[in-house]
């Protein structure tokens, strides 16, 4: 292709292709024109301040710090009219069967301890597929108790030895996977819920046995009332983050304080040959073993991932939150009074 090929050359003044029509354009570009062009001048600093809107300033602001939240309000963790609604008839319960005939509050003791045996055995298996065999536990627990109060110490440790081995021999029956944990897990039932009850039917036993196991519940429902109310006031130190992190020193002090009160008033004006001095040792160490029996379920708990240990209690639970204190305390009272007042 030559260049006659193109077509005729564009003429001046004109843009575009060559084959279109002709376009017309602007004036075309003129060299002279442009060198004879005056540079824009250069407005001076300032220079149009008089219409700048103030209103309008494009420094970036910092932004504005958010108010701090209000502080809340400490609440309680369960219902409190349904904790106090249970509190009290079990209370009533617990006071009708143990002045009326004892008897009838032994029958009392042997049905929580089947029923935290059941609770218990239930949780370990949904959470760590443990299966406690439940019928020699129940058994066995209902009989340690009976024997406790009717044969003594003597009594209760015969039927907890009896227990385990039915444990033992019950497991059998099933297949060996497992077999070595389950049987721990069930003769720690059996120690933890029923032998440890029973102290609270050896209590029983002496003359003024009433009175003792009243004293027994009394120091600890204010032990722990006292930990709850200190604690929930004044707590901001914490006793055992990891295992309890509601619990403080504040708390524990609070529980030192009501327990060593309320064991001094008891020793002297409901056990016989008792002396106040003596009540302030023993609510010294029902605040001790209720502490340390709170902190053992609660860790029991937090291994199984759990809160409750079941909901047969509303605003409390199951039968196992309420026992948690009670149970290592028991054999703490029954000891000391043994050694203060005998048996």
């Amino acid at each position: 292709m030559n260049d006659s090929s193109r077509g005729a050359p564009p003429t001046a003044g004109y843009w575009g292709p060559t084959d279109q029509g002709a376009i017309p354009a602007g004036p075309a570009f003129d060299g002279h024109s442009a060198q004879q062009t005056r540079p824009m001048p250069i407005a001076p600093d300032g220079f149009g301040d008089e219409f700048r809107d103030e209103s309008r300033d494009e420094t970036p602001q910092e932004p504005m710090a958010a108010p701090p939240p209000p502080p809340q309000k400490k609440r309680a963790g369960r219902d409190l009219r349904a904790a106090i609604g249970v509190g009290v008839g079990l209370g009533a319960v617990v006071a009708a069967s143990l002045f009326i005939v004892k008897a009838v509050f032994v029958g009392v003791i042997a049905v929580a301890v089947v029923i935290g045996l059941w609770e218990l055995t239930s949780r370990l298996q949904e959470k760590k597929g443990i299966r406690a065999p439940l019928v020699p536990l129940a058994v066995g627990g209902a009989a340690m108790v009976v024997a406790g109060y009717a044969r003594g110490p003597e009594g209760a440790w015969v039927a907890m030895a009896l227990t385990a081995l039915a444990v033992l021999v019950r497991r059998m029956t099933q297949p060996p996977e497992g077999y070595l944990k389950d049987v721990t897990a069930g003769v720690f039932a059996a120690f933890y819920v029923p032998f440890l009850a029973t102290f609270v039917a050896l209590l029983l036993t002496a003359d003024d046995g009433p009175l003792r196991v009243l004293m027994f519940l009394l120091l600890t429902v204010v032990s722990d009332t006292g930990a709850y109310a200190v604690g929930w006031r004044f707590g901001t130190h914490k006793l055992a983050p990891r295992i309890s992190p509601g619990k403080t020193w504040e708390g524990l002090g609070g529980a030192v304080l009501f327990a060593m009160v309320a064991g001094a008033l008891c020793m002297e004006f409901m056990i016989d040959g008792g002396h106040w001095w003596q009540g302030l040792l023993v609510g010294l160490a029902v605040a001790a073993s209720a502490t340390l029996g709170d902190l053992g379920e609660s860790m029991i708990k937090r291994d199984l991932g759990i809160k409750d240990m079941g909901t047969l209690l509303p605003g409390h639970g199951g039968i196992m939150d309420r026992l948690d204190s009670l149970l290592p305390t028991a054999p703490v009272v029954w000891l000391l009074l043994v050694l203060f007042v005998g048996s």
